[in-house]
């Protein structure tokens, strides 16, 4: 589908604020990569990693974040046992172009079989799953519902199902751009094509997202194994604050119900 309407200009600068950086030193254990998406334009990687046989979450962060800001956040997936996989966008941190909608979308699927790549070069055998959090939501989405074949599951925090009243929340106005519903990310459309176990998490007093976005998020997934989690007290920036280790242990809880991990251990329990 087209995205041209949503890369107007006047639209783009309300969806993207890219934070150019230089590539900052790395915590213990990580490492950086940097994928070609087209002659010239290239986008940074930071993969925080942990075991060879542990699952890894490919993680497409929010419009305000980039790469190295989950250096503190990285470390801690590491912890429950998950490596993180962490993308930017174009013009974020040390990646070159400008970002756009379309480039988005395209960018992420480069990405997903690059990382694919990557992780299988380098003996990392453990199941990989999508995460996408506020704007990252859409490409998460995007790519399971494209590439179902090619992960194991979806995590979506923070995420939205249609756009108006994002767009609202942001300051545009679609309606008197003559946008519709439908010519935007299209996320609930999306959504209920992805059949991988799905898992939703939600700060109650999102205000730029509300709750209710995520509930539909829920409803429309076509997922038949699908979990939704709505965090008390945290908005839409303070879910991992709000519930502490909590949070990487329901992220962990998720992927060990999926890849048998848990089930595992049980039995490696009962035989001892």
């Amino acid at each position: 589908m087209s995205y041209a309407k949503l890369d107007r200009p006047e639209i783009l600068a309300h969806i993207f604020y890219p934070q150019p950086e230089t590539v900052s030193p790395l915590p213990p254990g990580a490492k950086d990569i940097t994928i070609e998406m087209e002659p010239g334009v290239h986008i940074g990687c930071r993969f925080y990693l942990t075991d060879y046989d542990a699952p890894s979450i490919l993680y497409f962060h929010g419009n305000g974040e980039t790469v190295s800001d989950h250096d503190t956040i990285g470390p801690q997936y590491n912890e429950v046992g998950i490596n993180l996989l962490v993308t930017d966008y174009r013009g974020y941190g040390w990646s070159s172009g400008q970002p756009s909608v379309t480039t988005m979308f395209s960018d992420g699927e480069i990405l997903l079989q690059e990382c694919r790549k990557w992780l299988s070069e380098n003996g990392y055998t453990g199941a990989l799953f999508l995460m996408g959090r506020s704007l990252g939501s859409a490409c998460a989405i995007d790519l399971a519902e494209k590439f179902s074949d090619d992960i194991k599951g979806l995590i979506i925090e923070s995420g939205f199902a249609d756009t108006l009243p994002l767009a609202q929340s942001l300051g545009i106005d679609l309606n008197d751009l003559n946008i519709a519903e439908e010519e935007c990310f299209n996320n609930s459309a999306k959504i209920a094509q992805v059949t991988k176990p799905t898992f939703i998490l939600h700060g109650a007093r999102d205000e730029l997202i509300s709750a209710v976005e995520a509930e539909k998020l829920q409803s429309f997934c076509g997922a038949k194994s699908k979990e939704f989690q709505v965090v008390p007290g945290a908005d839409h920036n303070s879910i991992i604050t709000v519930a502490g280790k909590l949070y990487f242990q329901a992220i962990k809880q998720f992927i060990d119900k999926i890849t048998g991990a848990s089930s595992w251990r049980r039995r490696r329990k009962a035989a001892k």
